[in-house]
C-alpha cells in the first residue's frame, strides 16, 4: 500500500490508522505562528463508525488504502440485513440495513447501487445521487400561487418527508437527490 505524507491527506482518503480502516471526514490545515504546519484531520471508522481526531505533521507518514468499488444490485432485506448481488459473479454480500443512515428508504427493489469492499471485506454502501419516487400526499395544486418561491410539504411513497415546488401534485413522479434529500425535477 503507498505511503503519503500527513499533508497530502484529502478528505474522502481510506487510511490504515491504528490497526483500524479510517475514512478522512473533515482535514483542516493549520499553520500556527510558531512550530512546524500540520493537518487535523477528523476521522471516522469504517468498521464500527466510531470518530477520531488526529494531527499529522508533514512528516508523519500513513498508509493509503484503495477499495475495491463493485456495483451491486440490491435483492431483500431479511432479520436487519441487506442482500445484495454482483452482476458478473452472482456473489451475494449481506450488509447491515443501518449502513445506509436515514437514505435507507431509498433503497428500491433491483436497484444497482456501489459496495465498497477492502480485500474481501464489504465496508461502505452508497446509494445513486439521483432516485425517482412518487408523491403519496400533499396539498392540492392552488392556481397563481408561484409568485413566490414557496415550497410545501410532501411525503412521498417510501415514508419520507421533504419540500416540493407548488406545481407538484398527488400521485405524480418526482427526482429526489438522496444526499441531500430535496426535489430535484419532475420524472
Amino acid at each position: 500500500m503507498p505511503k503519503i505524507n500527513g499533508n497530502e491527506i484529502r478528505p474522502g482518503n481510506v487510511l490504515e490508522h491504528n490497526d483500524g480502516l479510517w475514512a478522512a471526514v473533515k482535514v483542516d490545515h493549520v499553520k500556527p505562528g510558531k512550530g512546524g504546519a500540520f493537518a487535523q484531520v477528523e476521522l471516522r471508522n469504517l468498521r464500527n463508525g466510531s470518530k477520531l481526531n488526529e494531527r499529522f505533521r508533514s512528516a508523519d507518514k500513513v498508509e493509503r488504502v484503495r477499495l475495491e468499488q463493485k456495483d451491486m444490485q440490491f435483492l431483500y432485506e431479511a432479520d436487519d440485513m441487506l442482500n445484495f448481488m454482483d452482476a458478473e459473479t452472482f456473489d451475494q454480500v449481506a450488509l447491515p440495513a443501518d449502513i445506509l443512515g436515514d437514505r435507507r428508504p431509498f433503497l428500491q427493489d433491483g436497484m444497482t447501487i456501489v459496495v465498497e469492499f477492502y480485500e474481501s471485506e464489504a465496508l461502505n454502501a452508497s446509494l445513486p445521487q439521483k432516485v425517482t419516487c412518487t408523491v403519496a400526499e400533499t396539498e392540492p395544486v392552488v392556481k397563481g400561487q408561484t409568485a413566490a418561491n414557496s415550497f410545501k410539504p410532501a411525503v412521498l411513497d417510501n415514508g419520507v418527508r421533504i419540500t416540493v415546488p407548488p406545481f407538484v401534485g398527488q400521485d405524480e413522479a418526482i427526482v429526489v437527490n438522496t444526499e441531500t434529500m430535496e426535489y430535484v425535477e419532475r420524472a
